[in-house]
């Protein structure tokens, strides 16, 4: 093929669907084209009378797909010498968990006029937290039986998962359990459905996906087997048949771009199509990640990857570790937190809405002048419960240190420590098992937008922090697999070396800072056992009185 090769990177939010068009050869981006989901409240439906519901339409992911690969070519199409027929391959990652029931022929049962109205035949959304129950009792039946099912994830199941969520509709819908032949994640849905291969039984699944939230391991044949699925619920056995027994890696193939797909879009057809897997995954990708390097996709929520040739045999509490999962050939570990930029936007919604976006400016202004411990308050940053390490939904976020002095600001910046702490017990946690992290980078738009609050993670994390060279990390990550499916190279890490890259800037940890912040990360890992773990035998007594003590010195200098 003369000229230069492209591929095409499609990533799925929470609210959106971004496209982009990459040169294979460098990297460089040379269009991006969003597509918001039109349904719902930012694309997420909701039901008033349980606020843990978030499900989201599969027209949608259809419908975005095209708008957003049209419009990404559309502006790509104004590049000297840029043509549609040079583009290669097409990468996508998604959301997840986010499965959805659907009939013998793949399709999302929603789409049948009995169920259209029926949020349970929907996709369920990652952060939908209804299954918390069927999650406990999950745990309970497979570490009751010593079953190694929950190994890799340190003994946890998460009500964000696979299982949960389809034993909940199980539950709350049987109609709709009844009616549905499958069940499948999102990063399978919609490759399959670009490529026309839908069918249940030979649709391509994703080994991230299946690994991190399915309980699936070739150690124990695949999925969790029928006698334990038997002991959660009869049908979830029988299930079993029609879900899959082999997964696949985002090096390989899901299919070729459809003729019907191609003419929508403006794609060339018959063009390869990588199997999905999880944005945050594939945004570790795009920021570059290797062995000792943590990747922080930092949004509404975060999840810290990182990959390794060896593991442990398990780590307590975090999303699993799975082999190729992020990077072929690498052990993938996954990590995260359920609430980050979505703790922001709760604190400026509810209390400052008639400003918008501009309370979040004025905000960070205020709370940059503040040194750490000044204001004298701690939280914990559990408002959407705690994903890793405690995998408890039903945590709640927490405030300690008020008067009748405290500013908005010092809340704020409160508020943005606990994220930071947060992601610290993650990295503790990976340490003490041996999975070092030598390196911290950033991607997502929050790394990329706020300043102080990067300097407040490498304080508290201790370590530099770099930020990944592109802002659309995600939708990068899924064009590096596009153009290893194309066949512009042989293996992932290849292309990396040439696609991915780091901005110059090096947030580096200000030593005195860091003094403070040990301290005080000491009373929130008391606060965050104190209320997480049944085992805490601790005092909290004198935990304000400290917290006053921090203070009082910040504000005298010391």
């Amino acid at each position: 093929m003369a000229g230069k090769r492209y591929s095409v990177g499609v990533d799925y939010g929470t609210s959106s669907v971004r496209a982009i068009i990459v040169d294979v050869a460098n990297g460089n981006e040379l269009a991006q084209s969003v597509y918001a989901y039109p349904s719902g409240k930012a694309g997420i439906l909701l039901d008033p009378k349980d606020p843990n519901v978030a499900r989201q339409n599969p027209m949608d992911y259809i419908d975005g797909f095209i708008m957003s690969v049209k419009g990404a070519l559309k502006q790509a199409a104004k590049s000297k010498g840029f043509h549609a027929t040079n583009v290669i391959g097409i990468g996508v990652d998604t959301t997840g968990s986010t499965p959805m029931p659907v009939d013998q022929n793949g399709m999302p049962l929603m789409m049948q006029k009995k169920f259209a109205k029926n949020l349970a035949a929907y996709a369920w959304l990652w952060k939908d937290h209804t299954s918390h129950e069927e999650a406990l009792a999950i745990m309970e039946k497979a570490n009751g039986k010593k079953l190694p099912y929950l190994v890799p994830y340190g003994g946890v199941y998460s009500s964000e998962w696979f299982w949960s969520k389809i034993w909940h509709c199980l539950k709350t819908e049987p109609a709709v359990f009844d009616a549905a032949y499958s069940w499948v994640e999102l990063c399978d849905f919609v490759p399959g459905y670009i490529t026309g291969n839908l069918d249940p039984h030979t649709l391509k699944r994703s080994v991230c996906a299946a690994g991190h939230k399915a309980m699936f391991s070739e150690k124990w044949g695949g999925l969790p087997n029928k006698k334990f699925l038997k002991s959660l619920h009869p049908k979830l056995a029988a299930l079993r048949d029609r879900l899959y027994d082999e997964t696949f890696t985002s090096s390989d193939v899901a299919g070729m771009l459809t003729e019907q797909m191609a003419k929508k879009t403006g794609l060339p057809s018959g063009i390869p199509v990588g199997v999905g897997a999880i944005d945050c995954h594939h945004g570790s990708v795009g920021a570059g990640i290797g062995p000792g390097i943590m990747v922080k996709t930092m949004g509404t929520s975060t999840c810290d990857c990182l990959v390794a040739e060896k593991v442990p045999e398990t780590i307590e509490g975090i999303c699993g570790m799975v082999p190729g999962s992020i990077v072929p050939g690498l052990w993938g570990l996954e990590a995260g937190q359920s609430a980050v930029g979505d703790i922001f936007s709760w604190f400026v919604q509810a209390f400052f809405a008639e400003e918008g976006a501009a309370a979040h400016v004025r905000l960070t202004k205020e709370a940059a002048k503040l040194k750490p411990g000044q204001s004298g308050l701690i939280a914990l940053d559990w408002n959407n419960g705690n994903r890793n390490i405690l995998m408890d939904p039903r945590l709640t976020g927490l405030l300690v240190g008020q008067t009748l002095h405290t500013t908005a600001a010092e809340i704020y910046r409160a508020l943005i420590e606990a994220t930071a702490f947060g992601a610290m017990t993650i990295v503790t946690q990976f340490e003490r098992h041996g999975a070092k992290v030598k390196e911290v980078v950033t991607c997502g738009g929050i790394a990329e937008k706020n300043p102080m609050l990067m300097q407040i993670y490498a304080d508290i994390l201790n370590r530099p922090l770099r930020i990944s060279r592109s802002s659309q990390a995600c939708a990068l990550g899924a064009a590096v697999f596009g153009a290893v499916v194309g066949g512009a190279y042989k293996t992932t890490p290849d292309a990396q070396k040439k696609m991915t890259g780091l901005k110059k800037e090096v947030v580096a940890p200000n030593p005195a800072n860091v003094k403070v912040y040990k301290k005080l990360f000491t009373l929130y890992l008391r606060l965050h056992d104190a209320f997480g773990k049944k085992s805490y035998a601790g005092s909290m007594q004198a935990l304000m009185k400290e917290l006053l003590e921090i203070r009082d010195s910040a504000r005298a200098g010391k």
